[in-house]
């Protein structure tokens, strides 16, 4: 990882959407509390659902068992991340970008900007791209400040980690920047994405019982 390093970004759906609003994402969509996997709270959130986003805690528990499949899938926008304390935003952009068709993002914006430049880049190449891109740079840093917690040190270590579910191609793809590549977690269709990306929450739950802080957002449209 370089030594550049951002201030950790807080799981919280309004901080989300004026972050992704201001990079280009269009005011019909938007970030949402998922408050539980029971049929009635997943019910509760609007439909369609693009992605969801997961913040969970990184414990020894949680690190030492691998779910799903690797699938280096070349036409799923992936990319590394290589900026500390950066996952939230790098989530956030693995979520949107391989939405970009859906979500019909503004010529000209932030988000649209970089798919144009970094569509036919690497993973790593992409990274590169996000270390030098200022906009987003000033965009993150912006809200990471305007949670409803104090914003932790930049030095400080983040205990916490951001990665994102999307459907692609049939598949459920788990977008994580510190791994290798995309991870498959078998198939899934537009529909239920929200309810196959449940059972693989749970899966992640079940690495470590006695962790409880696990925080589910998903990209859906606004009401």
């Amino acid at each position: 990882m370089s030594e550049s390093r951002w201030l950790a970004l807080e799981s919280n759906p309004d901080v989300m959407n004026k972050y992704a609003q201001g990079l280009g994402l269009p005011s019909s969509w938007a970030f949402t509390d998922v408050f539980g996997f029971e049929p009635d709270l997943l019910g509760m959130v609007p439909r369609p659902v693009l992605a969801v986003v997961l913040l969970y805690p990184e414990t020894e528990q949680t690190k030492s068992k691998t779910i799903g499949q690797a699938d280096d899938n070349k036409s799923v926008y992936y990319m590394k991340q290589t900026i500390g304390n950066a996952c939230g935003t790098v989530g956030l952009i693995h979520a949107l970008l391989n939405n970009a068709e859906s979500l019909k993002m503004a010529d000209g914006s932030v988000l649209s900007n970089m798919l144009k430049n970094t569509k036919n880049l690497t993973p790593e190449e992409r990274a590169s791209y996000l270390e030098k891109d200022e906009e987003f740079g000033k965009a993150h840093d912006q809200s990471a400040q305007e949670g409803q917690t104090e914003a932790p040190s930049i030095d400080e270590k983040v205990n916490h980690h951001f990665i994102a579910f999307v459907h692609h191609e049939g598949g459920l793809y788990e977008l994580d920047g510190r791994k290798s590549g995309p991870m498959r977690h078998g198939d899934t269709t537009p529909e239920t994405l929200l309810e196959d990306t449940a059972l693989v929450v749970k899966e992640f739950m079940a690495r470590d019982p006695t962790e409880v802080n696990f925080t589910v957002i998903a990209l859906a449209k606004a009401d």
